[in-house]
């Protein structure tokens, strides 16, 4: 069968020979013991309902055997054998052009150059999954082959729900992920009801099918460690020969080495799976890999003695490397961690002292014992960090849940109020009042054609686009201006394509409309030879409430509630986007964010640019709106520059309150 007629078929009408275990793939790790005797053989009706009655007696055993060794149900047999990457757009039936770009980014989304655990349809963070099984995808895919562009496929957690009536102007894709009553959102509550096959983790963009490989967490993390050696160095400083010390390569976390080789530093990156750390270097995301302690000082004093700009892996953890560089008073200027904490007991962080194997051995035979090994890693990893602060190391946390576990675990991360953390999150001190009040967060576009000439034109469309706008910007803005632009100009030359021809930059709402625009110009034109997707993180200005990170900044108390996300979603469901999402959980945790996201097709056609135009600018404003209420200098700033130009917006401004005016009332 061809490529088009698999994918039309969905699932198979005979049933397909059992596959080999793949020994060679990184696999996702063994998931929690969870589910009683009777909710197994649940999870094993549930599972069994994809397929025809005739199947069910094979089927049975072997799914029973995959959750009994796994914790999971995958159906390895039914993964598709054709080669999952993003083709070409017009290689994809599909009677939508619209549908076409989804499955496009559905497939980019578990290519295994882009993909964690592809087997297991996991693309980053450990658990942010596209589907649960592979009957889902085959589900699914037919689906969007089969849609016309009246109609809007629904997907519960990665189950494609069906196609329902709708019109032109409404969403071709509709996709929530791990959406729970309030009370069954605790870690344990994912374990169990993944484990049933009825919720999924989508991490951020790995459920909304909108992740382009590390490049995305690149562009942000670049920005982070720039902005951070700048509020840390003298001016007449530059970070050649200072190091950056964090810990993860999975995944999103594997940008952190390639972003300190843009910043301009020396990164030290420890990571314990020794596939990941290879894989990285394979992907020259890394310059060098290191195994032992006594190697990395040496290279580590050798790279600060000549001012190198280097990006070294090492194999190990993390924890290792900070008491060491303590020992060996090396001094770390900057220092975070990008493990995946928002999983601390399924594989998100490792405990010291053990091997890998060791560790994920505990973590599936003993769970309780590797909780606590866990935790006491946390308290040794806040301490070491504790120590090398108190010498000058400026530590941020990077949004994975660092300092949340380890006060969980009772590290010694707390303020003097015992409310707050001793370190800022980076949004608190950097991306929050720098860009995301502004309006600037990670708008990204994917050239369907697959051709690298095309992305070499976006590139010089996009660039154009953004010093035009930077000539009348005022100054508030200027350095976020700059330090995109130069990104853009030397994005080819960094190398940061992996998977789809896909590119990612900080704009604001005045940027993403006008270089939306000339995308579908140049589309219409035949300047680019195919429609382009757009899309961007969920980490972004108004996508996405999480107290811990992308709304860390906020003070008016409403940090913990999630109304902006889901207006979000709502908002840019009806004003043009192609798909939206809406999920549960994300970088810091499950039960923790929630976030929404969104991809839309230019097709070079006048409705596309009626499309783009109207959502994009909700899309960004909304949440200038929701952080100029919580009083926030620079989204007062932003919002009321935007008024001025767009008069049909009109947004509820706060009135300011003296402090001394409430000083005295409650003595």
């Amino acid at each position: 069968m061809t490529f088009k007629q698999q994918i039309l078929q969905g699932i198979p009408e005979n049933l397909p020979p059992k596959k080999e275990y793949r020994r060679d793939a990184n696999h996702a790790p063994k998931r929690k013991d969870i589910l009683s005797l009777d909710e197994k053989k649940l999870a094993i009706r549930n599972a069994l309902r994809y397929f025809p009655t005739a199947w069910h007696a094979a089927l049975s055993k072997e799914f029973a055997e995959e959750l009994k060794r796994y914790g999971r149900i995958y159906m390895y047999r039914f993964k598709p054998d054709y080669e999952l990457y993003a083709r070409p757009i017009h290689e994809y039936p599909a009677q939508s052009i619209q549908a076409a770009g989804i499955m496009l980014m559905i497939q980019n989304n578990l290519d295994p150059a882009v993909a964690q655990h592809p087997e297991e349809l996991i693309t980053y963070g450990g658990n942010g999954a596209v589907f649960q099984n592979w009957a889902q995808y085959l589900l699914t895919m037919q689906y969007l082959a089969t849609m016309t562009e009246e109609q809007t496929l629904h997907i519960y957690s990665g189950h494609p729900m069906g196609l329902f009536p709708s019109s032109k102007e409404a969403p071709r894709v509709m996709v929530t992920n791990g959406m729970m009553i309030p009370n069954y959102s605790k870690p344990d509550d994912w374990e169990k009801y993944n484990a049933l096959g009825v919720t999924q983790y989508g991490q951020m963009t790995a459920g909304s099918y909108m992740y382009i490989g590390p490049q995305g967490i690149v562009h942000g993390t670049a920005i982070t460690v720039m902005n951070a050696f700048r509020k840390v160095l003298k001016t007449d400083e530059n970070p050649e020969g200072k190091i950056f010390l964090t810990a993860g390569l999975g995944g999103m976390s594997g940008a952190q080495p390639k972003a300190g080789n843009i910043a301009g530093c020396i990164t030290i990156c420890a990571e314990v799976n020794p596939a990941a750390a290879k894989k990285r270097h394979e992907q020259g995301w890394v310059d060098e890999l290191l195994d032992d302690l006594d190697g990395l000082v040496s290279r580590v004093k050798r790279a600060i003695q000549n001012k190198e700009v280097v990006a070294l892996a090492f194999i190990g953890n993390v924890v290792d490397v900070w008491e060491r560089f303590d020992s060996e008073n090396l001094f770390i200027h900057l220092g975070s961690d990008q493990t995946s904490l928002h999983n601390p007991w399924a594989g998100g962080y490792y405990p010291v002292g053990l091997s890998f194997e060791e560790s994920n051995h505990l973590m599936s035979e003993h769970p309780e014992e590797f909780k606590v090994k866990i935790q006491e890693t946390l308290r040794r990893h806040a301490a070491a960090i504790n120590a090398h602060t108190a010498k000058g190391t400026y530590f941020f946390d990077y949004g994975n849940a660092f300092l949340l576990e380890a006060s969980r675990a009772g590290a010694d991360v707390m303020a003097e109020n015992n409310i707050d953390f001793r370190y800022p999150s980076y949004v608190q001190d950097i991306l929050g009042p720098m860009c995301f009040d502004y309006g600037f967060g990670p708008f990204r576009w994917v050239c369907t054609s697959g051709k690298t000439e095309d992305l070499r034109k976006t590139d010089a469309i996009a660039l154009r686009v953004m010093e035009e706008i930077k000539l009348t910007a005022p100054k508030e803005i200027q350095q976020q201006m700059q330090d995109n632009i130069t990104w853009i100009r030397e994005a080819e030359n960094n190398k940061l394509v992996v998977g789809s021809q896909a590119r990612i930059l900080y704009a604001d709402a005045e940027g993403r409309a006008k270089i939306a625009e000339a995308f579908n110009q140049a589309i219409q034109s035949e300047e680019l030879s195919a429609p382009v997707v757009l899309g961007r993180d969920h980490h972004d200005v108004s996508g996405t409430d999480s107290p811990f990170r992308e709304t860390s900044n906020i003070y008016d108390g409403s940090k913990f509630t999630a109304d902006m996300a889901i207006h979000n979603v709502i908002g840019d469901s009806f004003r043009g986007a192609t798909w939206v999402s809406i999920h549960n959980g994300g970088g810091v945790g499950w039960g923790e964010v929630m976030n929404g996201g969104f991809g839309m097709v230019l097709d070079g056609t006048p409705e596309a640019s009626k499309r783009l135009k109207n959502m994009l600018f909700y899309d960004v404003n909304n949440g200038i709106s929701r952080r100029s209420w919580a009083r926030n200098d620079e989204a007062i700033f932003a919002i009321k520059r935007e008024m001025e130009r767009t008069p049909e917006l009109k947004v509820t401004l706060p009135n300011l309150v003296e402090d001394e005016l409430l000083s005295n009332l409650f003595d």
